[in-house]
């Protein structure tokens, strides 16, 4: 339930936004938190503090024209949220998918300005993206798409201004090609301007693992408070992606067992448990589907088409593929089926109702804004090396990662018993970000 001091910027916000549901979604579940906040600091409340930071300081569409192999001019359009810069540049990533659209973008702006607070890394919230889809394009389509873009986006961008990272759809390549469209407008090598880069151009190692890495971390925390570890749990993991990968690769790692993983059109489940390698070799190498794994695996591989992964029996879920793909149908299943854990690889992938049947029944739930953190917090050190002209180790990256979000964790368990919610890290992710974001808007004054 809302406090009736917020249920009116609730209503103003959703009138104002009219049809941008997620973006509705992603401030009813941070306000529905906030009501504890303004009973013991009511100062908070004061000179539209809470308005302010649900309204994004500057929203950018524009119009992306390019020509495709057959020499046809393609229109998409773009976008880019500048969020809230109170604790530092804007930071979030660019999605190029067909959903794209304004809405999905202010979403993820709001959710980031959260998430780049709990880090506790002087970064501040936006997100940008475009409804252009990759996917079937060769290279060259890419990168003429990318240019594109690039050519109108990058006057809003600079290191101490937006440093966008990538998301899905973007990858190292889109990266690379941005990258080099905005240092042949600029005539600068500003390495920090983006994140997300080759090793060659200043990028980080442990980046492409850091999503998948950081959250795996955080569930192992969270389990931890419990008694339990990863140890030979059965464990499923949406999506195909890097998200998903590499908290495969972390899961694995911690001496659990990968029983399931999908993509875009269905679901792979492997008695023997999922060979990774086979499943990078597949999405990584070939840019393939995921159902070309039970030819190349063979018995005890199954690919079903269209079901929903979540009817798979396990202890641990990491929904790691996109916003609401895991409903309360889905929770009350896994729920059935003995889960103990829940941990979010993507941004918002559970409805609010699967969330509500999770925590009622005191399974462990690990929203996206903390769970998913370590990707922009390895895009913060990347910054950090850049400014210091710096590359360091792997193992020093990942150790690094290892602290924020063990870091993470420990803020949002402690928020929420300070608030009287103990084990709700929903409330104390949205308080504790909510928290130190304030601080800092209220420090600046009314701007």
């Amino acid at each position: 339930m809302i406090d009736e001091k917020l249920q009116p910027i609730l209503n103003e916000v959703m009138n104002r936004n009219a049809g941008e549901q997620e973006f509705h979604q992603a401030v009813k579940e941070v306000l529905e938190s906030l009501g504890r906040v303004i009973a013991k600091r009511p100062y908070y409340a004061d000179n539209a503090l809470i308005e302010r930071l649900c309204e994004p300081e500057r929203q950018i569409i524009f119009r992306v024209p390019w020509i495709d192999d057959n020499g046809q001019v393609q229109i998409n359009r773009g976008f880019r949220v500048q969020f809230n810069s109170a604790l530092g540049p804007y930071k979030g990533g660019i999605r190029f998918h067909p959903s794209v659209n304004v809405g999905i973008i202010k979403f993820l702006g709001f959710e980031q300005t959260f998430k780049n607070a709990l880090t506790g890394m002087p970064i501040g919230g936006g997100k940008g993206g475009s409804d252009f889809n990759p996917r079937g394009r060769s290279d060259r389509e890419v990168m003429r798409f990318c240019q594109s873009f690039m050519s109108e986006l990058h006057r809003h961008l600079g290191e101490y201004t937006d440093v966008p990272a990538g998301d899905i759809g973007v990858g190292g390549r889109e990266i690379g090609y941005m990258f080099g469209q905005y240092k042949r407008l600029t005539n600068k090598y500003e390495a920090g301007v983006l994140t997300g880069k080759a090793l060659f151009h200043g990028g980080s190692r442990a980046r492409r693992e850091a999503t998948g890495y950081g959250a795996t971390y955080f569930v192992e925390r969270m389990l931890a408070t419990r008694g339990e570890t990863f140890e030979g749990k059965r464990t499923v993991v949406s999506g195909s992606g890097n998200v998903a990968i590499y908290t495969m690769e972390k899961v694995l790692e911690f001496g659990g067992i990968i029983a399931a993983c999908s993509d875009s059109n269905g679901y792979v489940v492997d008695d023997n448990g999922i060979d990774l390698d086979l499943v990078k070799e597949i999405k990584e190498v070939r840019r393939g589907r995921l159902s070309e794994y039970v030819k190349l695996r063979g018995a005890g591989a199954h690919y079903i088409e269209d079901g929903s992964i979540w009817d798979v029996p396990c202890a641990v879920a990491m929904p790691s593929a996109t916003q609401n793909e895991l409903t309360g149908r889905d929770a009350k299943r896994l729920i059935t089926n003995g889960v103990m854990a829940v941990g979010e690889g993507a941004n918002m992938p559970s409805t609010p109702d699967a969330v509500k049947l999770f925590q009622d029944a005191g399974v462990l739930f690990a929203p996206g804004k903390a769970a998913n953190a370590g990707g922009v917090a390895t895009s913060a050190l990347e910054m950090q090396q850049n400014a210091s002209r710096d590359s360091w180790t792997f193992e020093k990256t990942e150790t690094r990662l290892a602290e924020i979000m063990r870091d993470i964790h420990d803020r949002c368990a402690e928020t929420a018993d300070e608030y009287g919610a103990p084990g709700d890290y929903v409330l104390g992710a949205n308080i504790a970000g909510f928290v130190r974001v304030a601080e800092a808007m209220d420090a600046l004054g009314v701007i």
